[in-house]
C-alpha cells in the first residue's frame, strides 16, 4: 500500500542551550572567516581552471553588515521545545527545523529504520556561522558567502505548496541580506520514493550582477568511506593553502576515510565534466547516504575534523559526551567554497538535489572500482534522467503561491519588496510581514525621515545598501540618522565621511555611547589605539549611566561594549582602567566563559600569572570560541605554559 505524502507539525524536546540576544553593536571590523585565500598564494595558481581562478578573487565578503552578530548563547543545556515540520511517505521521514535555518535535522529510511544523517542529540550553538551562532548535524543550506550562512539559526518562512505529480511539498523561503537575494527551498517526497527531492532557486531581482554562493552541507557519521567520481581534489587545510592532491591516497593515507586525517581539512573533489554529480558516505557493510543533483550544483566536498586531539575536542564541544563524531559531504555551485559565482541581473539559478539510502556491495578495496559500483547502484535506484525530469516538473511549480503558512521568517524581504515594488511569484513578501525592526526603515521610505525612538534604548539594526544610504543622506540630520548614515558609509568604504557623520551626531546626541564606540573602532582601524581606548572608556561610562534596567537588550549592549573596551584598554597597557570596566559589568556577564578568559588576560596584565592560570584550570568553557581561534592556548602559554589540558585544546593545525 502506498501512503500519501504528508506534512505535519511536531514539537521536539531536546537538550538545548539558550540562544540569547543578538549583539547590538554593528559589526564594523573586517570579517573573520578562515576560508579565505588570495589567488597568488595558490602554489599551482597558473594551473587553476580559468573560471575557478576568476571566481576565487570575485567579490569576497568583507563585512557582516547589515547582519548582526549572534553571540548571546551559552552552554547550559536544558530540555526545550523545538518546533519541527515532518515530511513523510511510506519510505522516508524528514524532520525540518524551519525556525533554525530550515535544517533537515533527521532523515529516516523507514523500511530499515536507519537514520541516514548524523543527528545531533542536542542543540548547542557554537561560533561557526558567518555571524556567530551555528549548530552541527543534519542537512544545512548555506547561502550568502564563504562560510556557514548567517541564517544558520534564523527562522525561515514555510508553507505548503502543491508538489509535482500531486500531493504537497514544503516550501522554505527568505531574503538573504548579505547579498540582498531572495531564495527558496522546496522539499518533497514523491509517493513510494526512497529519495527526498529538494528544488532550490536563487533570484537576483537587481539590474546588476550579484555574487552568489551556495553549499548544501550534510553531516554523516564519520565511520564511513566517502566516494565521489573524482579524479583529484583541491585540499584546503589549517595552513590555509589550496593545493591539488590525488584521490584517494594523499601523504600516504586514504583520505576518503575521515579518521585517516589528523587535522581538520576540506577536500574539494574535481569531478570531470560530463560525469554525474554525486557523493556518498557508506559504512563497512556498504550502507549509507547518497546525494546527487542536476548539473547546476557543480562542486562536491568532504570535510573532516580529523583524529587529532583538537578535532576530537571540537566534536565533543558540539554535542554531548559519549556521542559519535561526524564528517560532512557537501555540494555547491562552484568547485570550492572559496569561490563566488556571478548571477546576472534580473535572472535566477535553479537546480534539484536528491538525498536517499544506498546499499553498495564491497564498498572497500580499490577506489575506482568502488566508485563504479556506487555509481551503478545509484543509477539503478535513481537514474540520471529521473533527476532531470523531476527538476523540469518542479520548475513548473516553483512560482505556485504558497498555501497554508507553517512558519514565519523575518520582515526584511517584505521591506525590500515594498521599496522596489518587486513581485516574486512563489515567494511572497507582503507588507504585513514587516515587524518592529523594519518599521523605522519603512517610515524613512515613506516620509524621508527616520523617526525618533519613543524610549531610550540601543539603536536598532542599520541598513547599508546603496539605496538606503542615499535615503539617509537626504534625511534630516538627527543624531540617530547620522549614526546610521555613518555605519552605511563605513560599509561602503568611505571611512572619512563615516567619521564625519558620527562626529556631527555627537554634537546633539542625548546618547553618545553608540557614536563613541563607532569612532573608537575607526581609531583602531587607523592604529590610533590610545585614542580608541579613551573613546571606549568614555562610551562605556555613558552606557552605564544611560542603561535603564537589567533587561536583555541593555545587558547585551553592556556585555558587548564592555568586552571591546577592556580589550582596547589592555592593548595600550591600561590595566587599571580595564579593571574599572570589569567591575561595572553585570555579575552574570562576568561569569560567562568569554569574560572569564578575558579576566585571565586582565590578571596577566596586572602581573598575576598564577591567578590567571587558576582561572584557566577551573571548568572554563568559552561558549563563543571561534573556529580556528587559538586564544586559549596563547593565554595558557603566557600564564606559565606546559602541556595544554585536553579540555582546552581546540587547535586545528599542527603545533608551530
Amino acid at each position: 500500500m502506498v501512503i500519501v505524502t504528508t506534512i505535519r507539525r511536531e514539537v521536539l524536546t531536546l537538550p538545548a542551550a539558550e540562544w540569547g540576544p543578538d549583539n547590538p553593536l554593528p559589526p564594523l571590523t573586517p570579517l573573520d572567516e578562515v576560508h579565505r585565500i588570495e589567488v597568488q598564494d595558490v602554489p599551482e595558481a597558473s594551473a587553476l581552471p580559468r573560471d575557478m581562478a576568476r571566481q576565487l578573487g570575485y567579490a569576497p565578503l568583507r563585512s557582516l553588515l547589515p547582519v548582526r552578530v549572534r553571540d548571546g548563547y551559552g552552554r547550559t543545556r536544558a530540555p526545550r521545545a523545538v518546533d519541527a515540520l515532518v515530511l513523510e511517505n511510506d519510505r522516508l521521514r524528514a524532520t525540518v527545523l524551519a525556525g533554525l535555518g530550515g535544517r533537515v535535522a533527521s532523515l529516516v529510511h523507514k523500511p530499515t529504520e536507519r537514520e541516514l544523517l548524523y543527528r545531533n542529540p542536542v542543540l548547542q550553538p557554537a561560533n561557526f556561522a558567518l555571524n556567530g551562532a551555528w549548530f552541527s548535524g543534519g542537512i544545512e543550506w548555506n547561502i550568502g558567502a564563504t562560510g556557514h550562512t548567517a541564517l544558520s539559526c534564523a527562522p525561515l518562512h514555510a508553507a505548503r505548496v502543491p508538489a509535482p505529480g500531486g500531493g504537497e511539498m514544503l516550501r522554505l523561503w527568505e531574503w538573504e541580506r548579505l547579498r540582498d537575494l531572495p531564495f527558496q527551498i522546496d522539499l518533497w517526497l514523491p509517493d513510494g520514493s526512497d529519495f527526498l527531492l529538494v528544488g532550490v532557486r536563487i533570484r537576483n531581482p537587481h539590474e546588476t550582477p550579484v555574487p552568489t554562493y551556495w553549499w548544501s552541507n550534510t553531516a554523516v557519521p564519520e565511520e564511513r568511506r566517502v566516494l565521489a567520481p573524482a579524479d583529484g581534489a583541491w585540499h584546503f587545510g589549517p595552513e590555509r593553502r589550496l593545493t591539488r592532491v590525488p584521490v584517494p591516497v594523499h601523504d600516504g593515507a586514504d583520505r576518503t576515510r575521515p579518521l585517516n586525517s589528523p587535522y581538520a581539512a576540506d577536500y574539494f573533489y574535481s569531478v570531470p565534466d560530463g560525469r554525474r554529480r554525486w557523493i556518498a558516505a557508506l559504512d563497512a557493510r556498504g550502507d549509507g547516504l547518497v546525494q546527487t543533483s542536476t548539473g547546476g550544483l557543480r562542486g562536491r566536498k568532504l570535510f573532516v575534523w580529523g583524529a587529532g586531539r583538537g578535532g576530537r575536542r571540537w566534536q565533543r564541544w558540539l554535542t554531548e559526551p559519549g556521542g559519535g563524531g561526524y564528517c560532512e559531504i557537501q555540494a555547491g555551485l562552484a568547485r570550492t567554497q572559496l569561490e563566488h559565482v556571478p548571477l546576472a541581473g534580473e535572472s535566477e539559478v535553479t537546480w534539484l538535489e536528491a538525498y536517499g539510502p544506498l546499499s553498495v556491495p564491497e564498498p572497500d578495496g580499490d577506489f575506482d572500482a568502488a566508485v563504479r559500483r556506487t555509481e551503478a547502484a545509484l543509477a539503478s535506484a535513481l537514474p540520471p534522467a529521473a533527476v532531470e525530469e523531476a527538476h523540469a516538473a518542479w520548475r513548473a511549480h516553483a512560482d505556485t503561491e504558497p498555501g497554508e503558512r507553517l512558519a514565519a521568517g523575518s520582515g526584511w524581504g517584505a521591506l525590500e519588496a515594498l521599496r522596489a515594488d518587486w513581485k516574486l511569484p512563489g515567494t511572497p513578501f507582503p507588507e504585513s510581514m514587516i515587524g518592529p525592526e523594519q518599521e523605522p526603515w519603512r517610515a524613512l521610505l515613506r516620509s524621508g525621515a527616520l523617526p525618533e525612538p519613543r524610549r531610550v534604548r540601543p539603536p536598532g539594526p542599520t541598513l547599508v545598501a546603496p539605496h538606503w544610504r542615499d535615503m539617509l543622506e537626504t534625511a534630516p540630520a538627527t543624531p540617530l540618522t547620522e549614526y546610521h548614515l555613518g555605519v552605511a558609509q563605513w560599509h561602503a568604504g568611505d571611512r572619512a565621511q563615516a567619521v564625519r557623520s558620527w562626529e556631527r551626531g555627537l554634537e546633539l546626541a542625548p546618547s553618545v555611547w553608540p557614536l563613541l564606540r563607532c569612532l573608537a573602532v575607526a581609531d583602531q582601524q587607523d592604529r590610533h589605539h590610545e585614542r580608541a581606548a579613551d573613546r571606549y572608556a568614555d562610551a562605556f561610562d555613558d552606557l552605564c549611566q544611560e542603561r535603564r534596567d537589567g533587561g536583555e537588550v541593555w545587558t547585551a549592549a553592556t556585555a558587548a561594549l564592555g568586552r571591546e573596551a577592556i580589550e582596547a584598554l589592555l592593548r595600550v597597557g591600561r590595566a587599571a582602567a580595564a579593571r574599572a570596566v570589569w567591575r561595572r559589568l553585570h555579575p552574570a556577564t562576568r561569569a560567562r566563559g568569554r569574560f572569564r578568559l578575558l579576566e585571565a588576560e586582565l590578571l596577566l596584565a596586572e602581573g598575576l600569572p598564577d591567578r590567571a592560570r587558576a582561572v584557566l584550570e577551573t571548568d572554563l568553557e568559552v561558549a563563543d570560541l571561534r573556529e580556528g581561534e587559538e586564544r586559549i592556548g596563547q593565554v595558557w602559554e603566557r600564564a606559565g605554559g606546559g602541556e595544554l589540558p585536553a579540555r582546552l585544546d581546540f587547535r586545528m593545525r599542527p603545533p608551530v
